[in-house]
């Protein structure tokens, strides 16, 4: 049926074809029966409609960047590959990007700044991920604390029910209040209450000037507390990347350098102010002064060039982190900042009592941390204390006020840890909106509410275009 009404160069059912969509960055493999690459928006909604007939799963991915299972194809069945509509358009009067699901996030980025706009959500795989996915886990990125998340610049949505019917949510207009906002409620919903085909976009202003500032301090808690001070100044950066002793030490061994002269295994701050040219000078200075006061060392990038070797060192420490181990378990935690001490203090207890190395770096402007549980897949013990260190965070996480996921959603690799974050009560309610829009459960089936514990599946040897090592 399915070939029937799309024909053979829409629906592939090869095994090859079937491979290459079974598993995502997780690299967690589930064979689906055929892969549909749409090649018109409304080709989805052909294959929903029949799915939904017929009661077949639907898994819906981009790229497949996502860490989480969430484009895994758990339940067999289909697979809507969307790659193929990547269509971007920018109305430079309005401020606003007209793209399709497959555009990628860079993509959308240079097309927006040819015609003097910003996009700022920047996903570390922005190079590969699309907005679709990125919509699908309101993704984040390194800008969020100053600009937001994707949530933040999404204008209008269309797309498909799980029915197949088409929809629109909002329009290309600066306000929208007609009816219930059911475009938020597809952001962040990881394909499981709708396809996203398309959407409009907000754009900011390009900022006219940047600075960079890389500083080092003599140990976690000091570079944390100093940094607090600095936001107690109201200073509020684009950019405040961290990086503890453990991923210093991994970027300073792939890189063969050390950042800082005479203070190797140091934790690292990175800072980037972006504006115009009397803000970003206001706060230059005031930066300098802190930086002297509190940095066991600093330099300031001269120039954009300068500036790129300096985030170097942050775009080296994930995948060199996998010379402590073979194995990881990545979880983008988020902290209120009254209790960045008391989580740097907990993760100090959590690496003696585990005994496991856990790098840990991220974004401090808004609170987003990147903890990486290393050991090794072979090893018995180590996979037992990888699993309870993660059980502990988790739960230590949600007693200081955060959340399990900042932008990678959950998936099924954190599916275990849901009912941490939220009681029954609000379980119950996403489930009945779930029900409410896919009765029949069709839409990436077997992800968020049914707990699966990721790591104990076998993991594909495979290298992704985005894999560090």
């Amino acid at each position: 049926m399915l070939c029937r009404r799309l024909g053979a160069r829409i629906v592939a059912t090869d095994e090859a074809s079937r491979f290459a969509a079974s598993f995502d960055a997780s690299k967690i493999s589930f064979l689906p029966a055929a892969v549909v690459k749409p090649r018109r928006e409304a080709e989805i909604g052909v294959v929903l409609e029949l799915a939904n007939r017929y009661r077949v799963p639907v898994t819906v991915r981009g790229r497949g960047t996502t860490l989480m299972g969430s484009a895994a194809p758990v339940r067999g069945g289909w697979v809507i590959d969307l790659l193929g509509l990547n269509q971007i358009r920018i109305d430079a009067v309005a401020g606003l990007a007209h793209v399709q699901c497959g555009a990628k996030v860079a993509d959308v980025q240079r097309a927006a700044a040819e015609a003097g706009w910003f996009y700022p959500p920047d996903p570390s795989s922005k190079e590969y991920c699309t907005i679709g996915g990125n919509i699908a886990c309101n993704a984040g990125g390194m800008h969020g604390g100053k600009y937001g998340v994707t949530r933040d610049f999404v204008v209008a949505l269309r797309g498909f029910l799980p029915t197949g019917e088409a929809v629109e949510w909002g329009t290309a207009t600066k306000k929208f209040a007609a009816g219930f906002n059911l475009r938020d409620l597809w952001i962040g919903s990881e394909g499981m209450l709708g396809v996203v085909a398309g959407a409009v976009l907000k754009l900011i202003p390009q900022p006219a000037t940047r600075w960079t500032l890389l500083t080092s301090f003599r140990d976690e808690q000091h570079a944390i507390e100093s940094i607090l001070r600095l936001f107690h100044q109201r200073v509020q950066p684009a950019i405040c990347e961290f990086l503890d002793r453990e991923s210093v030490r991994c970027a300073e061994s792939a890189m063969q350098t050390t950042i800082f002269p005479g203070q190797a295994g140091r934790p690292v701050i990175l800072l980037e102010f972006a504006g115009g040219a009397a803000e970003v000078r206001e706060h230059k200075r005031q930066v300098l002064a802190w930086a002297a006061e509190h940095a066991a060392g600093y330099r300031a990038a001269r120039n954009r060039e300068e500036a790129e070797q300096l985030w170097t060192v942050r775009r080296k420490c994930s995948g060199a982190m996998f010379e402590l181990g073979d194995a990881k378990l990545n979880e983008d935690v988020v902290l209120p900042m009254k209790n960045y001490v008391a989580f740097f203090r907990f993760l100090q207890r959590l690496k003696r009592t585990s005994g496991l190395p856990i790098p840990t770096f991220g974004h401090l402007a808004d609170g987003n941390l990147h903890v990486n549980i290393m050991y090794h897949r072979a090893d018995p013990k180590e996979t037992r204390a990888a699993e309870a260190a993660v059980e502990s965070l988790m739960r230590t996480v949600v007693k200081l006020g955060g959340a399990i996921s900042g932008e990678h959603g959950i998936g099924l690799a954190k599916t275990p840890f849901l009912r941490v974050q939220h009681g029954p009560a609000e379980v119950k309610a996403m489930q009945a909106v779930k029900r409410a829009l896919d009765p029949n459960g069709i839409l990436n089936p077997g992800k968020m509410f049914e707990e699966v514990r990721i790591w104990k599946y076998p993991r594909l040897n495979v290298h992704l275009p985005w894999d560090h090592k």
